[in-house]
């Protein structure tokens, strides 16, 4: 999910305050949805959004949301990027606000019927960037994240944290922007326990464990 910032953005939800981004550097809340880094920032340390309607089921709007992709990658080619990322969809249905919206609290299954969409994506996104990638000049990696949060959220244990179906910052089951806020008496304060740090977002810790996977394998 995008953690933002949506500071200069017409809406309510907001998180341009602490607790958000307390374990950024300095440290400040500069708007973003998140503990602290993320991986743009992780990355960059070592030196899709896209929108249709209900005219499609949920197969065919993955592939076109695949397809999109596709397209957008290469009009960036033709703008002149030769070393290219594109990350998959990551299990949506497993994030901690769809197991509210479609479970409830009590009923904190992941949501099948969104991963299966969030696979096909991937699924029809891969094979066409490998295209891509052997068509034009350049580099074009398709980053894979879905397994690996996948496994984290199904074994928390294994990865050293004990929540992986709730938020760390917030109240109760909805846990993002106002709901994470300083005067809230329970708060997050132990954010290495969650996988997540809001309803959305994974924790800056379970970020860096995503991108260490991702180096080692790229």
């Amino acid at each position: 999910m995008d953690t933002g910032n949506n500071n200069n953005l017409p809406t309510f939800l907001k998180c341009n305050f602490p607790p958000y981004d307390k374990d950024f550097i300095g440290g400040l809340a500069i708007g973003r949805f998140s503990d602290g880094r993320v991986p743009s920032d992780l990355i960059d340390n070592l030196a899709i959004y896209l929108a249709q309607s209900h005219r499609y089921d949920r197969t065919s709007y993955a592939n076109f949301l695949a397809d999109s992709a596709v397209k957008f990658v290469r009009e960036l080619h033709k703008l002149g990027a030769r070393k290219i990322g594109v990350f998959s969809a990551m299990p949506v249905g497993c994030v901690p606000i769809q197991r509210t919206v479609f479970g409830g609290i009590f009923r904190r299954g992941c949501v099948k019927p969104l991963n299966n969409m969030a696979k096909q994506f991937n699924s029809r996104l891969f094979p066409a960037l490998d295209s891509l990638d052997k068509e034009l000049d350049g580099i074009i990696l398709d980053i894979d994240v879905y397994d690996t949060l996948f496994d984290m959220i199904q074994h928390p244990k294994k990865y050293g944290s004990e929540v992986s179906d709730k938020g760390c910052c917030g109240v109760g089951s909805l846990v993002i922007s106002y709901m994470c806020n300083t005067l809230n008496p329970v708060n997050c304060y132990n954010s290495l326990a969650y996988v997540f740090w809001d309803s959305y977002h994974p924790t800056e810790r379970a970020y860096q464990m995503i991108v260490d996977k991702l180096l080692n394998k790229y």
